[in-house]
């Protein structure tokens, strides 16, 4: 079996993959990049492909996927709320600067 090859791996976890995938790419990630991180993912979670034999079954973990959303805000969250809303501020400017020049 090649390298890349995903014939052993069952449909569930093809199409794990394959929404993995669809949420890097909605993030702005490239398809390459977006189908090598999905693909790592599965493998982290399951251990790869089907493997047969009796006892080679392990309960899925899925730390990796869970992990995306508790990590999201906390750089923002340890600073000041005048430091935040300082941020908040120029940054309506600069969206207010912006829109100006796209509809000229």
């Amino acid at each position: 079996m090649p390298r890349g090859d995903k014939s052993a791996y069952s449909d569930k976890q093809k199409r794990k993959a394959e929404h993995i995938e669809e949420g890097y790419e909605d993030r702005g990630v490239s398809h390459g990049e977006a189908e090598r991180r999905a693909w790592a993912t599965v493998n982290k979670e399951s251990g790869g492909g089907k493997k047969s034999g009796s006892g080679r079954g392990h309960p899925e973990r899925h730390e990796s996927s869970e992990k995306g959303g508790k990590i999201g805000g906390r750089a923002a969250a340890k600073r000041p709320a005048s430091e935040r809303s300082a941020s908040a501020k120029k940054a309506a400017a600069t969206r207010k600067r912006h829109e100006h020049r796209a509809h000229s």
